[in-house]
């Protein structure tokens, strides 16, 4: 009885908030600033632009860390996995705005050196997590499939990595919450996205346009969470989701 009156005293709440947060974007006229027929392409066009950026580096990135991961954890190459992940892990330790500065130096302006900066700044929690997500997979396993006769190769595609899978969209979905955030930035080097309506915002001091940018950025962030869920649903066999829910 009391569980279910706290709960609807909570969805109260959150109703109550939403209808604040509503009423305050009304009152600073951002409903009609993301509704002008002169405005919302321009915002759709940065959305787009902003999709894109993530899409791409995030693409590469996963590509890169899952393959990094995976090789690691081969006997041959596991000793050099310390260095390996430290050399990959040098991208986060350096501030963002210094690794766009970088990029662009190389790379010019634009869309280009952005997606390289994003990709750097997202390879590590991928090939992390792929790399943890296979050691943790039981020896008595992978004993088992190689009694059965199974090779090295089908032991990583049936066993290892569906083993490992949560673990790997987990670092997956560290990796784009942080990529979504600081494409953001890329606007400092031309290429683009929702940060060119939070920085000119902040610049006008034009709340509004601010608020066009950083709500498509968070509901993004919010998306982008949602389906590295429904991935792990698809992707995470059965019988280890039950497991870690119980766990």
């Amino acid at each position: 009885m009391i569980v279910n009156f706290l709960g609807k005293v909570k969805k109260f709440i959150v109703f109550v908030i939403f209808v604040l947060i509503g009423v305050y974007l009304e009152k600073i006229g951002f409903f009609d600033y993301i509704t002008d027929p002169y405005e919302y392409p321009y915002i759709l066009r940065l959305l787009k632009q902003h999709v894109v950026m993530v899409a791409v580096s995030m693409s590469l990135a996963t590509i890169t860390g899952v393959v990094v991961g995976i090789i690691l954890t081969r006997p041959k190459f596991s000793k050099f996995s310390g260095i390996v992940m430290y050399i990959v892990g040098l991208g986060q330790t350096i501030p963002s705005l210094a690794v766009l500065a970088l990029s662009l130096s190389v790379l010019g302006i634009g869309f280009k050196p952005a997606v390289f900066a994003l990709y750097i700044y997202s390879v590590l929690p991928i090939a992390r997590n792929t790399l943890a997500g296979i050691l943790s997979v039981p020896p008595e396993i992978k004993d088992a499939a190689k009694g059965t006769g199974l090779s090295n190769m089908r032991i990583l595609f049936e066993i290892e990595i569906p083993y490992s899978m949560s673990v790997i969209i987990t670092g997956f979905r560290v990796a784009l919450v942080i990529n979504i955030g600081t494409a953001a930035l890329g606007y400092i080097i031309g290429a683009g996205g929702l940060g060119e309506l939070i920085f000119t915002g902040i610049s006008l001091m034009d709340t509004k346009m601010l608020l066009a940018g950083a709500i498509p950025a968070t509901l993004l962030a919010l998306f982008g969470d949602f389906l590295c869920e429904l991935a792990s649903f698809i992707l995470v066999p059965k019988g280890l989701r039950t497991s870690s829910k119980t766990n």
